[in-house]
């Protein structure tokens, strides 16, 4: 699938050292401040029940989610965050889409254009790149703690799921990946979690709507070029049309 949710981007950082585990909690914190202000009670606000479970999965602390919720929904004074979208060309004119969570948009941009100057890359207008994505719903889910498991023959769970509002769903290995519309990830994520699954991540991400092929040595030009823009704080996630 050409992009994935926020959260499966920072789940791909958890193994490594203590300094980009802290960017992951970093991130999460972050993404959980936005999600408060559409309500502190997760019940109430699926949004915010989502990325605080995203964030448990990671091992982010209670007190970190806490002081974040309390941030967001405004019980602490701070600089507010806020979410800036940029758009660019990376190597071979693969078209990108950049999240940011910041707290500052100056600094933010003065480093995305640094990024995308020095690694091959052109900045552009977002209008002229945001109209080849669209903004769907991901979940991703693996074998959990319940009975919840990918079986070898898995179209009865695909049927189930299309149910609940799959457009599209990718098995690889033990994990299962399924595209919704914007409305419709929260029941899949639920149907799913009560099959007793893991839930991975779960969201709203940009998938490209056609896709760009490009050979291996372009593959590892804009896989390198992604990682550099995502090793940057404020960068929550990077989407591209690969």
């Amino acid at each position: 699938m050409s992009g994935h949710s926020k959260w499966a981007n920072i789940r791909v950082k958890k193994g490594a050292q203590d300094s980009k585990r802290g960017k992951v909690f970093t991130r999460h914190a972050r993404l959980i401040e936005m999600a408060a202000r559409g309500g502190s009670d997760p019940k109430m606000n699926p949004t915010l029940r989502s990325a605080i479970d995203n964030a448990k999965t990671d091992s982010v602390p209670n007190d970190n989610i806490e002081r974040a919720i309390k941030k967001g929904s405004g019980e602490i004074k701070g600089e507010a965050m806020q979410e800036v979208m940029y758009a660019a060309y990376g190597p071979g004119g693969v078209a990108c889409l950049i999240e940011c969570l910041t707290d500052n948009r100056n600094r933010t941009t003065a480093n995305v254009k640094n990024i995308v100057s020095k690694h091959g890359g052109n900045f552009a207008e977002t209008g002229s790149v945001a109209w080849m994505f669209e903004r769907k719903g991901l979940v991703a889910a693996g074998s959990g703690p319940g009975s919840g498991s990918v079986p070898q023959n898995h179209d009865d769970l695909e049927l189930e799921l299309i149910d609940f509002g799959a457009e599209d769903v990718q098995v690889d290995g033990n994990i299962i990946h399924v595209v919704t519309s914007g409305n419709d990830w929260t029941k899949v994520r639920d149907f799913l979690k009560g099959k007793g699954f893991e839930i991975l991540s779960a969201g709203l991400s940009y998938i490209a709507k056609q896709k760009t092929a490009v050979d291996a040595a372009g593959a590892e030009k804009i896989a390198l070029f992604v990682e550099l823009l995502e090793e940057d704080d404020d960068v929550s996630e990077v989407h591209t049309n690969i």
